[in-house]
């Protein structure tokens, strides 16, 4: 075993990246004629669009199908071993089959694409030699040629696995966009994740497992101290006949007590913010994120038809992985 130094395998990364860099920058001449029609044709389609392939084609036709079922456009993966054991069976008359290989000459491949043609279904190569088998059987080529592998041996799939990766995202974006597919429609298709939540998690879904803490504006300081407290949100509003008119926070309370040495005769109305920033319950939860960052608070009061109904709470905000 030989052991490399620091600098050798810093230089074998950057040797790495750089490699696959240009096998990226590559692809932008195999945005052709060629890669529209795979759009329109699966735009146009009724059907479902299939990628099958082998080996590490196969790991990449599986991101390519989590992100164009992610993105608005329905996609399953068939694997190019199992097609020919019965897997064919889930292809329909109206889906575009998208075959992923680097040399388009494997016999997995060679066994599979006439039994794909005979379905007369449209068949899209994503292929690293244009002049292979699979190249010629297809009706539309999506060319990921890469000049080398990032392996010294030009044996590892990597630069071509990567140029496929990049070419399915191409795809995917550009099928988004025919879609017309909206931040709203990301929201619908990741309801579980931080980003989907975003878009749809609104202030009531949070603050009504909260307290809701409030004072009068005569009640004195040991008062509104023992409702800050209890509530166990570090701020109370101050209600004027059931009206919003300020909020204490504990911050508040601090300064406050640094500030002055007679406490005793101080209400809630001498230590309050008056006119304080308010969040309205049907907000997005992003929406109070954003004002507690621009104005350095951790909570906010939250109104329901101008009416005070609660608090939101960054910690709330923070346990749902928004931030």
């Amino acid at each position: 075993m030989l052991i490399k130094s620091t600098e050798e395998i810093r230089s074998i990364a950057i040797s790495t990246i750089d490699n696959e860099v240009t096998a990226i920058s590559g692809l932008k001449t195999s945005i052709n004629n060629d890669f529209v029609g795979c759009v329109e044709s699966i735009f146009q389609s009724e059907g479902r669009v299939i990628l099958t392939g082998i080996g590490k084609s196969a790991n990449i036709a599986q991101k390519i199908v989590s992100t164009l079922n992610s993105t608005g456009t329905q996609a399953i993966f068939m694997h190019a071993a199992d097609a020919v054991h019965g897997d064919l069976g889930i292809i329909r008359e109206d889906d575009i089959i998208i075959c992923l290989s680097k040399s388009g000459e494997t016999p997995e491949i060679k066994v599979l694409v006439p039994l794909l043609k005979n379905g007369k279904n449209t068949l899209i190569a994503m292929v690293g030699n244009i002049n292979s088998y699979l190249a010629k059987q297809a009706d539309l080529v999506l060319d990921t040629t890469v000049e080398k592998e990032a392996c010294p041996n030009n044996l590892v799939p990597t630069a071509s696995t990567t140029a496929q990766l990049v070419m399915g995202d191409a795809l995917a974006m550009a099928l988004l966009s025919c879609h017309g597919f909206t931040s709203k429609d990301f929201a619908r298709f990741h309801p579980g994740g931080s980003l989907g939540k975003r878009m749809y998690l609104k202030v009531s879904d949070l603050y009504k497992s909260n307290e809701k803490p409030f004072v009068d504006p005569a009640d004195n300081v040991k008062t509104v101290i023992m409702e800050i407290s209890s509530k166990r949100l570090g701020a109370a509003a101050v209600l004027e006949e059931g009206k919003l008119i300020g909020f204490i926070t504990d911050g508040d309370l601090r300064r406050m007590l640094e500030q002055k040495a007679d406490i005793d005769k101080l209400t809630a109305t001498d230590i309050m913010t008056a006119n304080p920033r308010t969040i309205d319950e049907d907000e997005l939860v992003v929406n109070a994120l954003e004002v507690m960052r621009e104005n350095k608070i951790t909570q906010l009061p939250v109104l329901k038809n101008g009416e005070y109904v609660g608090v939101v709470h960054m910690h709330d905000i923070i346990k749902e992985g928004i931030i």
